[in-house]
This record gives structure tokens, sequence and C-alpha cells, in this order.
């Protein structure tokens, strides 16, 4: 099972929704897929879910359960993580929800980092166990769904909840708009992503790792980035978007990679789509809560509509496709 988080330092470029998506098309493509909410403001939950179906699953009269259902024992110094279900959205596709009260996790996880190297073994001991709690929740919610890929969702900053989210990913895509606020998003999130990968890795080499805990590699892989959003002609932002969208390659490059060799050019190995705005196909695909290429001409998809609708499609087939053949180089 892989594990992808989608992670920027710039948060409402539609990475969310980006997420939607991909776990619908990945599941179309036959892969089993766990989308996964640790994000505090939990709206890949709330692309799933109705709003009342949310209520019930937060008030727990339902007997659904959330990240928060599952990290709340650890959270609360009384225990380890509790096992839950996932929630069934389709045949290949399940959600490990959000939750609003995730932010509280925060001071635990962040004074956990360092004490993975106390040398009081029960500390290390502890704090590895609150450290690989995503982790572990993860795995266990993907062996109950038998998925292939579980998709993380995780919110803008770089903060110590973040920092254990990301040490539950062996791969990290990286969306991006073409703007300004992006671009140096990546300048920060770069160095992040290798402090984290080598912290990590620290602490799994000196730390008192206790006997029999499930540990993450924490490997964090760059995949790519996604360019989301820009009014595209010919497949190239209009001009107001290219400005920004032509610095991204060499900034990724740099930030991201570590590789201060000459920039790529057009064709940036690093870009893994550019995905235009569908914008009159989200209110339709909202109502109906369903993924834009899902779109039937009972819910408003016809004319230009339908032809946009297969578009989107093919947009996110030729990404999902993309990161199979990255994950997997050596697969036919």
């Amino acid at each position: 099972m892989r594990t992808i988080a989608f992670f920027n330092n710039k948060g409402g470029v539609g990475k969310t929704s980006l997420v939607y998506h991909l776990a619908w098309m990945f599941s179309e493509l036959g892969k089993r897929v766990l989308a996964v909410d640790l994000d505090p403001q939990s709206n890949l939950t709330s692309s799933f879910l109705d709003d009342d179906r949310v209520e019930s699953l937060w008030s727990r009269p339902s007997g659904e359960d959330s990240i928060l259902t599952a990290i709340q024992p650890i959270a609360d110094h009384v225990g380890d993580v509790r096992a839950v279900n996932p929630i069934r959205i389709d045949a290949h596709l399940s959600l490990l929800a959000g939750d609003l009260g995730l932010g509280m996790f925060e001071d635990r996880v962040g004074e956990a980092w360092g004490r993975c190297l106390d040398d009081k073994a029960s500390n290390a001991a502890d704090a590895f166990r609150v450290m690989t709690a995503f982790h572990r929740v993860i795995r266990d919610c993907a062996q109950r769904g038998n998925a292939d890929l579980a998709l993380i969702d995780v919110g803008p900053s770089i903060g110590s909840l973040n920092r254990a989210a990301l040490v539950a990913a062996d791969f990290v895509v990286v969306p991006l708009g073409p703007d300004l606020f992006s671009l140096q998003g990546l300048r920060n999130l770069g160095p992040t992503l290798r402090d984290w990968r080598g912290g990590w890795a620290k602490r799994r080499a000196d730390g008192k790792v206790p006997p029999g805990l499930d540990m993450p590699t924490g490997s964090m892989s760059p995949l790519g980035y996604v360019l989301l959003n820009p009014s595209v002609r010919e497949n190239r932002p209009v001009q107001s978007y290219a400005r920004w969208a032509d610095r991204v390659p060499a900034v990724y490059r740099e930030c991201v990679l570590g590789d201060s060799g000459p920039p790529p050019g057009d064709d940036d190995p690093s870009r893994l789509a550019m995905i235009k705005h569908f914008k009159s196909l989200m209110p339709m695909a909202q109502d109906a809560r369903k993924p834009m290429f899902r779109l039937t001409p009972a819910e408003g998809a016809i004319g230009s509509h339908a032809a946009a609708v297969q578009n989107c499609a093919a947009q996110f087939r030729k990404l999902a496709e993309e990161i199979m053949r990255r994950m997997d180089p050596a697969a036919p």
C-alpha cells in the first residue's frame, strides 16, 4: 500500500478538490483507495459527505468514526490509537473522515518530535507512539478496506500536525497556483520537507524505538507538482498567469529537489499536470455530490458542459496514470 500526501504551504489553490477527484479517478482505474482527511478544516470530508451526515459523524450517534475517534486516547494520554472503520463511499473508495477537533493534537505531536530522542526509554516510546499514530491508523484502515493507495489531504501549514502527517507519507505531490504566493510556498516547503525527512531518519536511527512498533519510513519522496486552475490556451497559461507559471520549474527544482542545475525547459519533468479551472462544472458537481467528470445530462451536463465533463475526465485520468507510473516506474 502506497501513501501520497498532497501538501503546500499556500492554501486556496484547489488542493482538496484535487485529492477528491483523484480519489474517484484512481477508483475508476481499478485501484482500491482510502481518502484520508488530516486537515483540521475537514473540507475533504464535507466533499464526500453531506452536512447532516457530517454532523452525525462528529456528534457520534451514527456509530461512524473519524480520525479524532482513532487518536483521541493517545491525544489524552490514556492509551494508544483506537481501531476505526473507514466510511465506505463506493465499491473501491473509502474515507477516513476528518474532524474539526484534530487541531488539539498539535501540541502533543509537537512535544513528541523532540522526545523521540529522549534518553529515558519510556519517554521515547510514548513519543514514537504519538509520532506514528497517523501512520498506524491509516495502515489499519487501509487493511480493513484492502486499499492499494491512501491519498492524504493536509492543511496549508508547516506546523507539527502536518509534520506527523507527512511522516506517514511515502510520496508528496505539491499542488500549486500560478501566483506569487504559491511560488513563495514552494520556497518554504522544500527545505521543510528535507528537514522533516532527515529529522525522522535520525529519530529512527538514534531513538529508543519500542519493539514491534509499526514505523513508517517517512520517505516523503517528491513525485512532482500539479499546476491548478490556470486559464489555458493551447496548453499554455494565458499571459497573466504565465509570468508566475514560467518560474515554477526552477524554484521547484532548486527548493524541493535541492538541484541547483540549469532550469528545465517548457517540458518540465517535475510537472505532473496542468489542470484547468472547470468553473462551470464545479457548482453542478457540488450539488450532485460527485466528481465533475461523473456529471450526467440529468444534472445539467449538456452541450458545452458535456464536452467539459469529457475534458475533465481526460485530464484527471492522465494525471492519475502519471502518478502511478512515477510511483512504480518498473511497472508495465
